[in-house]
């Protein structure tokens, strides 16, 4: 247990002033037990010329004693007890209960009671909550009124010899003030040590933080540059004084430097810019070269100067690796850019190149089979058709690398008008007639009534649909089912493709639209194509401002979904305006009659 008479620096104090916990909390609780200490031990020592000045029939010196003592040991329990703003209160009110004794007992309003009653709010002021503070200053203002009805009155109430009176007068007071003074010192001591250690601890942090930092007078000069920035700029630090940092400057960054300064030190406002600064060599062994730095400026705002200039203090950033960095990716974008123009090129010339022989081999091939130049035999015939075939193939491959070629190079335009999406179901059946009944695939349109016009190109409509449905053609199991389903949805108009065949697992949904993507790679796989159709479909619903969407299941089939607006990529509000859905309508659902069959893979 701490002894009671113990008046060094508390452990408390130590931690405060080294830089631990709340500071001025710790000092002033310290401080109230301190004053209860003091005023413990003067009591005490005053206690026996109370006692014998009580024997000689003055009472008054000896209610004072007891009262210091009493008040001192009470506070000094409230203070162990973690009661630290009752125990504050107590000793104030100690010194007003001591004042107003005395001010009794002489009579007088202006005495040594009126004295230590005016002392009562300095102590309060020194280890007091503001609430405190307050209170004193009230209970002031009431002793002082009743001191002057006193002597307005004439009743002293004590009555003692002179001699008494004075010299318990004058140790009231001294103890008082001793009490007050020691507060007073304790504070004012503590508080001068912790503001150096926060100056030390604020200077030791712009000493060793990483940015370089630079503080500026209101008139623009430098008044303290850390350490760091002997490193940054490759200097002393007293070369960045006067006009030595400002000549670092490049000379097409000093505009913009100068404005985002002015800026802070007149408006008052943070401030970040990056411009060149010249670093030089420490050792002198090679030429000095332009870094680029990033400035942040901040003012230092005082509600005292408001008005006039600020002090602006500066951080100084190397960011010569990010510009770097910046530049080389600009560079690799340029040359991927060139790289993505060049093969855009390549692809258009040999797809015109190819098409002309392509043509020829398809148009002399179906010649040969239909026999114009003479009647071939059975083998000859059948080499026509798959020469035909063949051919017809790789026009279809040629056409998809062209059309992809085009919609990467953002050069594929749309023809928009409106028209019925109804009409493009039937040719896309017509067109793929013949490959749904060569693997016995059953063709099905489920077309909503009362379909609105749609704004859009109708031939990339028409392709959307052929690739979706090839693709389901080619996927589906012999004897299948592909349904195209087209509804309205919302602003939107739904068409859908559903198939009953092989599926795709979760991670090949994510990936559709990729271009060359498949499901099955590699020579062993089982379905021929180059992955493009889905890619393209995609490139055209995204210049529609569409939404391209796939439910699938392996063994279950797939269900493709298409949303494009109704009123076209660029969307009129006036047109719109009536169709606005009164909720948000959910994904679309696929149109498959499986769902309550056993589902397995292939």
């Amino acid at each position: 247990m701490r002894s009671l008479f113990s008046f060094g620096a508390s452990k408390e104090m130590s931690l405060a002033i080294a830089g631990t916990g709340h500071r001025p909390e710790m000092l002033r609780r310290n401080t109230v037990a301190d004053n209860a200490r003091i005023a413990i031990v003067l009591s005490g020592l005053l206690m026996p010329f109370a006692i014998y000045w009580l024997i000689a029939g003055s009472a008054l010196p000896f209610v004072i004693s007891a009262t210091g003592l009493v008040a001192g040991m009470i506070t000094l329990s409230l203070h162990q007890r973690r009661l630290f703003e009752h125990a504050a209160a107590g000793q104030v009110y100690a010194l007003f209960f001591v004042g107003l004794l005395l001010s009794l007992a002489s009579g007088h309003i202006a005495d040594a009671g009126l004295a230590i009653a005016v002392m009562a709010p300095v102590l309060a002021s020194l280890i007091g909550r503001p609430e405190l503070r307050r209170q004193s200053w009230m209970i002031l203002a009431g002793f002082v009124a009743l001191a002057f009805v006193t002597n307005l009155l004439s009743l002293p109430v004590f009555p003692m010899p002179t001699s008494v009176l004075f010299g318990t007068s004058a140790l009231s007071f001294a103890v008082c003030v001793t009490i007050v003074l020691h507060s007073s010192h304790r504070i004012s001591v503590a508080f001068e040590v912790y503001d150096k250690s926060q100056v030390n601890a604020y200077r030791h942090l712009i000493e060793h933080v990483q940015d370089a930092v630079i503080r500026f007078s209101s008139d623009g000069e430098v008044l303290l540059a850390s350490r760091t920035s002997e490193t940054l700029f490759g200097c002393r630090r007293y070369e960045l004084s006067g006009s030595g940092l400002g000549e670092r400057m490049h000379v097409l960054d000093r505009p913009a430097y100068l404005t985002a300064f002015a800026d802070a030190n007149q408006g008052g406002k943070v401030r970040t810019i990056e411009v060149r600064m010249r670093q030089d060599d420490p050792r002198a062994t090679a030429l000095p070269r332009f870094i680029w730095v990033e400035v942040s400026l901040s003012p230092v705002l005082d509600a005292a100067t408001e008005g006039v200039r600020h002090e602006v203090v500066a951080l100084f950033r190397d960011i010569t690796d990010r510009k770097d960095n910046e530049v080389a990716m600009a560079e690799a974008r340029r040359a991927a850019e060139e790289a993505s123009e060049a093969k855009s090129r390549f692809l258009a010339t040999i797809g015109h190149e190819l098409r002309t022989p392509l043509n020829a081999i398809v148009g002399f091939s179906e010649m040969m089979t239909s026999g114009i130049g003479g009647e071939p035999s059975a083998t000859h015939k059948e080499y026509a058709g798959l020469i035909h075939q063949s051919g017809r193939h790789l026009l279809e491959v040629v056409r998809m690398l062209l059309d992809m070629s085009k919609i990467e190079a953002g050069k594929f335009e749309l023809q928009t008008e409106p028209f019925m999406p109804a009409t493009i179901v039937q040719p896309c059946f017509n067109m793929l007639e013949a490959a749904a009944q060569e693997r016995e695939i059953r063709l099905v349109a489920n077309i909503a009534s009362d379909m609105p016009m749609l704004m859009a190109d109708e031939r990339s409509c028409r392709q959307i649909l052929l690739n979706l449905m090839s693709n389901a053609i080619k996927f589906s199991h012999p004897g299948g089912t592909v349904t195209v389903s087209l509804k309205r949805q919302g602003q939107a108009i739904n068409l859908s493709v559903s198939d009953h065949g092989v599926g795709m697992a979760p991670d090949s949904i994510k990936r559709v639209g990729e271009a060359f993507f498949q499901e099955q790679n590699g020579l062993a796989r089982q379905y021929e194509g180059t992955g493009l159709g889905l890619s393209i479909v995609k490139g055209l619903v995204d210049l529609h401002e569409g939404t391209l969407r796939a439910i699938s299941e392996i063994g279950a089939g797939t269900t493709m979904t298409v949303l494009l607006p109704i009123n076209g990529p660029a969307t009129n509000v006036v047109e719109t305006d009536t169709v606005t859905p009164l909720r948000r309508e959910p994904a679309a659902a696929p149109i498959i009659p499986w769902q309550d069959e056993k589902r397995k893979a292939q």
